[in-house]
């Protein structure tokens, strides 16, 4: 990071966060408002779900106020149904100078607790100064375990690929 990248916030070099201090949670049941045409849950209505995951997880990582900047990956793999439990589960996979991306996978919940997955996504969200709105700098991130290591691995490679599809317009 360049010296006078962000002037306008303190870099505090201790600040670093556990990828277990951000891990979220949320569920919804599957009612008739959030099916398509096809009796399926709508696709709309699961990046909203997805969209607001990461920002829960983001915001409890940064501590500030963020926008969503891109969703890197999204991955429908299963359909729901009318009743089914939904749950979205959220945790911080790398972190930049001033954007978190977030992974959030989706599943289906039976009553009996067990999970099928449905969707996969990664979402990048940018910190900002809530005055500003300006990008400020993010807490460091700590891998704690094997998986968050290659999750951080991958991270970094996604992000190079998003550099370099910027830089090439595609």
């Amino acid at each position: 990071m360049k010296k006078d990248e962000f002037p306008h916030i303190e870099i505090r070099r201790d600040d670093k966060v556990k990828r277990t201090d951000s891990y979220t949670e949320s569920c919804h049941f599957l009612m008739h408002q959030h099916l398509n045409g096809a009796g399926r849950l709508f696709g709309g209505i699961l990046m909203q779900w997805i969209d607001e995951t990461a920002g829960f997880v983001a915001r409890r990582h940064c501590n500030s106020h963020l926008v969503t900047a891109c969703i890197d990956n999204l991955s429908f793999k299963e359909g729901a149904h009318l009743n089914d439990f939904i749950v979205l589960t959220g945790r911080i996979t790398y972190v930049g100078n001033s954007s978190v991306e977030v992974r959030v996978d989706t599943f289906v919940e039976s009553l009996e607790g067990e999970r099928r997955r449905i969707n996969t996504a990664y979402v990048v969200m940018i910190a900002i100064d809530k005055d500003t709105e300006r990008p400020i700098r993010v807490p460091r991130y700590i891998p704690q375990d094997m998986r968050g290591r290659v999750e951080w691995e991958n991270g970094r490679k996604r992000q190079e690929l998003r550099k370099k599809r910027m830089q090439e317009g595609y």
